[in-house]
């Protein structure tokens, strides 16, 4: 994850559509917040994530395409704890990799460990606490998988919009669910020797601040909970979302210097 994010280090928008009988999510009273392509649903639950497909293209210099198919699988061991693993593959088209002829293999895997802490039916509102770890030397160093582990405490949120008063009728559906984080390396820097000059490389690990959120309408809120417009079943089980997704490194700095 932590070459990937640095990469990445820019802001990320989507906006999609969700069925709701799908996919894996939290409810609160009478609301369902769906997990999404970037931020994790804010609650704990059992779920199996079938495997997400994302095709990018990097701000390398030159910059390549990147396919990544990842998958996550969480398990509850008691009604607010829950473990899950998550693997990913990547491939990089040419000029990606270390040759600069393309590479393809494994990301580090990931554990999380996450637990709900409040949650209000009345108001829709939940609030879960996570830690991952990264775990450095599990992935293919060809994609950008570390030798050292990345430690994650993450905060995340979802707040329901129900509550409103019946004069707002119209905004009762809309929902919005975020997280924050801050990803630590397990080691502070990364020495590399060139094989031709000697010259030797000194690269900064940053630690990261990983922060995003969705904004989402949800149509079996709408028809279940407010009004039934007569709509079409496949409307009515979808929920639109606009998801942004943020990295941002901080103290990232990098040396050379030669070996005579």
């Amino acid at each position: 994850m932590s070459a990937r994010i640095v990469r990445a280090a820019l802001s990320a928008g989507a906006v999609a559509l969700i069925s709701c009988a799908a996919i894996a999510h939290e409810v609160v009273g009478n609301r369902v917040f769906p997990a999404t392509l970037a931020i994790d649903d804010p609650g704990v639950a059992d779920e199996l994530a079938f495997p997400t497909i994302a095709l990018s293209k990097t701000g390398d210099d030159p910059p390549f395409r990147q396919l990544d198919i990842s998958a996550e699988y969480s398990k509850r061991i008691t009604e607010d704890f829950a473990v899950s693993i998550a693997p990913a593959w990547s491939h990089f088209s040419p000029p990606g990799g270390p040759l600069m002829t393309g590479a393809s293999g494994f990301q580090n895997l990931e554990t999380t460990f996450k637990y709900r802490v409040y949650k209000n039916a009345e108001h829709e509102f939940v609030v879960s606490v996570g830690f991952s770890i990264e775990w450095g030397g599990t992935g293919a160093r060809d994609v950008g998988a570390e030798a050292f582990n990345v430690y994650t405490p993450t905060l995340y949120f979802g707040k329901g919009f129900g509550d409103l008063p019946a004069s707002m009728n119209w905004a009762r559906p809309f929902a919005i669910t975020g997280q924050i984080g801050y990803a630590i390396p397990g080691s502070s820097s990364t020495l590399t020797v060139d094989p031709d000059t000697s010259d030797v490389d000194v690269e900064q690990n940053p630690r990261v601040l990983i922060w995003g959120a969705t904004f989402q309408y949800s149509m079996p809120y709408l028809k279940s909970s407010v009004v039934d417009l007569g709509l079409p079943d496949l409307v009515n089980r979808l929920t639109p979302i606009v998801e942004v997704a943020l990295a941002t490194p901080v103290g990232n700095t990098a040396l050379r210097f030669g070996v005579s």
